[in-house]
C-alpha cells in the first residue's frame, strides 16, 4: 500500500516533467483548445502560442524535478511522508497552478494586448 501512494506523489512530478519536455521538444504546432499552454494571452496567434508553450515546457521541466527530488527524499522516510504527504501534494498542485503567473508576465514583457511582439529597445 505504501508503494501505491507513493507512486501517486509521484505524478504531479511526473506529468509536469513529460509534458515540461515535451513542450519543449515538441510545442502543440496548432492553437487548439485541447492541448497545449490555453491562456487567452497564449491563444492570440502563432507567435504567442509557440512562445508561451516553450515558457510554461521550461519552466514545467525544472519545477517537476525539483518536485521530484523533494518527493523521493520524502518518500525514503516513511514517517515523514505520512507526515507531510498532504502538505507535499498541495504544494505540487500550488506549483502547478502559479506557474501560470511567470509564463503570463512573459506574454506580457513580450506582446501588446494584440500578441503584436514588442520592438526590443537598446538602451
Amino acid at each position: 500500500m505504501n508503494i501505491f501512494i507513493f507512486i501517486n506523489y509521484l505524478l504531479i512530478p511526473g506529468v509536469m516533467i513529460l509534458f515540461g519536455g515535451l513542450f519543449l521538444k515538441k510545442p502543440p504546432k496548432e492553437i487548439n483548445g485541447l492541448y497545449g499552454y490555453r491562456t487567452t494571452m497564449s491563444m492570440k496567434n502563432k507567435d504567442t502560442w509557440d512562445f508561451a508553450n516553450k515558457a510554461i515546457g521550461k519552466l514545467w521541466f525544472k519545477l517537476g524535478i525539483a518536485l521530484f527530488i523533494i518527493t523521493v527524499i520524502l518518500g525514503f522516510n516513511k514517517e515523514l511522508l505520512g507526515k507531510y504527504g498532504l502538505v507535499l501534494f498541495y504544494l505540487q498542485i500550488a506549483v502547478l497552478i502559479l506557474s501560470i503567473f511567470p509564463v503570463e508576465k512573459k506574454l506580457k514583457e513580450n506582446f501588446n494586448k494584440n500578441g503584436t511582439r514588442k520592438k526590443q529597445t537598446k538602451i
